[in-house]
């Protein structure tokens, strides 16, 4: 057995990290742990950090046992499980003074051996499941499921709940309940006997995640376009956006098709293009149907032309945009939030454009539902800025509640009835004087119909080259993003509302601005937090950058798109908002939050003494 570094008792608190090589089917036996752990009942988030090939480069795996239940990326890895020999130097680098490496010994490491500040755990996985099962695929495949028995007996992990999650993934498969099952032994066997079980890191029994899921956010976006009513859904691929619409397509599947006849009511459309894929968006929706795209920051850029005339014309549409990192085609598989400018503002001329910002995948549901009735209440694209990391990732959320009184919002359509009683129909007369006209469906009364364009057209409808019918339009227009500021989801608040310093943030960040302000908390510096929702911005948004002096502004950009839209879009003065950026295509942690904070304020004696 290796001599253990000393190292203090962690119940429940830890991060897990695997190196493992894409396309080696390494993904199911991480999973499989942190589902265990959840279901022991102790808050957990998984981090999935994979190359943009189909396999051969590396790929990693961030599992936090977190107590507290907090949901941002770890600042430390304590334990390291590499499984990777071309990554072995940074994934021994990486482990924290005091961790655990566990790695395949069936061939020496010598290299792995020269940290004196870690324990260095060999185990023979390969020599192991190669003399229990025949196949090359079989036995790489096998020896991750193997790896996952040895941590369930170094952790403590409820080997009963591992062996029922086994059984409801293989139910239907005895054969492969069978191996699996094996090879998890073969590893917790030889932990049991060979190595000190379980470590000082360990997991035990909570009762903290009844009530909860694990879900990532494309699923429940997905799941929330089918509770919205949507029926058309126009797409095409782009990582990391494509799963929503294959969770958007499997829940149509099973809810959505007519038991007796076998009738689809949906439609899930591949385009050539991301321009046609928003082109057959508008159609729908101009027909009446509620229609989406998913896409990401390159596919935004093409669909630029057509959210320009679905603005103007006013045709109702919901683009989810799940971010990865740009310019270009960047990095596909890696978070950031740098859509932010290109999603308010997307396509020429004048164009503002309501964009949600949820926060996880609990908010990716609800706020798909809140697109739609935004989109068809106030006749206007509305984009639904997501990330990678809430994307992709798995998330522990609050279940997810549905109200059966839901009516869909449709906004201001006219009634067969209704149009038979007007004299004459004209789009873009602004009759209520709130900035939103009234709206026809094709074939629902002759009176209805009129020429839907996106050239200059004044409020009858009709094309004009006229300087002051053109500007009556786009006033209106203007008119109408603002009141939209009425609709759109608040600001959320965190602390007593009576300190100098705030935080101002956005979508995924989330997670590690309140682990921050539980660490400066801790610290005796109390910070009020708004999360910012939805733009437009509404009065408690200017609020808030009124009643505070100094202002930190976290995203993850590198241009600080959210404080440049503050700066565009409210009465803020410039110089009290201080940026505190993360960019590097990783998840967030809450260092450099804590970090920047304490820095700035020890620049300023004067409200080093924060109010409490």
């Amino acid at each position: 057995m290796p001599e253990l570094i000393k190292s203090a008792d962690r119940v429940n608190d830890f991060t897990l990290k695997f190196a493992n090589v894409n396309g080696t089917g390494s993904a199911s036996a991480n999973s499989l742990l942190m589902k265990a752990i959840f279901r022991m009942g102790i808050p957990v988030t998984g981090k999935n950090y994979f190359p943009s090939n189909i396999q051969g480069l590396p790929t990693w795996y961030e599992i936090r046992v977190t107590r507290d239940g907090y949901a941002a990326r770890a600042s430390r890895i304590d334990i390291m499980v590499a499984m990777n020999a071309e990554t072995y130097a940074k994934d021994v680098r990486e482990v924290a003074s005091g961790g655990f490496l566990i790695y395949d010994a069936t061939w020496p490491r010598s290299a792995l051996l020269q940290r004196g500040d870690i324990t260095v755990i060999g185990v023979p996985l390969a020599k192991m499941v190669n003399e229990s099962f025949d196949g090359v695929r079989n036995r790489i495949l096998l020896k991750n499921i193997a790896y996952a028995g040895v941590l369930a007996a170094l952790l403590d992990v409820d080997l009963n709940i591992i062996d029922t999650l086994l059984k409801e993934s293989y139910a239907k498969k005895q054969k492969l309940l069978d191996s699996n099952t094996k090879a998890l032994r073969l590893g917790y066997d030889y932990a049991k006997q060979h190595l000190n079980c379980p470590l000082p890191l360990r997991v035990a029994h909570l009762d903290k995640t009844k009530g909860h899921i694990m879900i990532d956010g494309n699923t429940a976006a997905g799941l929330g376009c089918v509770y919205a009513g949507a029926t058309v859904g126009a797409w095409y691929p782009i990582t990391p956006s494509t799963s929503l619409m294959d969770a958007f397509k499997g829940f149509c599947e099973r809810y959505r098709v007519d038991p007796d006849t076998g009738e689809r009511n949906f439609a899930v459309i591949q385009a050539e293009d991301e321009l046609s894929a928003i082109g057959m968006v508008l159609g729908a929706s101009w027909n009446g149907a509620r229609a989406f795209t998913p896409t990401s920051g390159p596919g935004i850029s093409l669909m630029n032309e057509f959210v320009g005339l679905a603005y103007y014309a006013e045709v109702p549409a919901v683009i989810f945009d799940v971010q990865r990192v740009g310019p270009s085609t960047g990095m596909p598989t890696r978070t950031q939030q740098s859509d932010i400018m290109l999603a308010a503002y997307a396509s020429h001329g004048d164009t503002r454009h309501v964009v949600l910002f949820p926060a996880n995948p609990e908010e990716c549901f609800y706020m798909a539902v809140q697109a739609f009735d935004l989109a068809e209440r106030l006749q206007t694209p509305v984009f639904v800025l997501s990330d990678l990391d809430i994307g992709m990732n798995d998330w522990m959320c609050r279940d997810l509640k549905w109200d059966d009184a839901y009516k869909p919002d449709r906004g201001k359509v006219l009634s067969a009835e209704e149009l038979a009683g007007l004299d004459k129909f004209y789009r873009y007369v602004d009759r209520d004087d709130d900035g939103i006209t009234y709206r026809t469906l094709p074939g629902v009364n002759p009176k209805g119909a009129y020429f839907t364009r996106g050239s200059g057209h004044n409020q009858y409808g009709g094309y004009t080259e006229d300087s002051a019918e053109y500007q009556f339009v786009l006033d209106r227009l203007k008119r109408k993003f603002s009141n939209a500021a009425k609709y759109v989801p608040k600001p959320e608040f965190v602390g007593k509302g009576d300190s100098e310093v705030g935080i101002i943030s956005v979508g995924s960040c989330d997670g590690a601005v309140r682990e921050a302000l539980d660490v400066l908390a801790r610290q005796k510096m109390n910070v009020d937090y708004m999360r910012v929702r939805a733009f437009p911005f509404n009065a408690d948004v200017e609020a808030f950058l009124r009643n505070h002096a100094t202002i930190f502004v976290v995203e993850q950009n590198r241009d600080a798109q959210l404080r440049s839209l503050l700066i565009l879009e409210t009465a803020a003065e410039k110089s009290k908002l201080n940026s505190i950026l993360s960019y590097s295509g990783f998840p967030m942690s809450c260092d450099p939050i804590v970090d920047g904070i304490r820095a700035k304020l020890a620049e300023a004696p004067r409200l080093s003494a924060i109010k409490r």
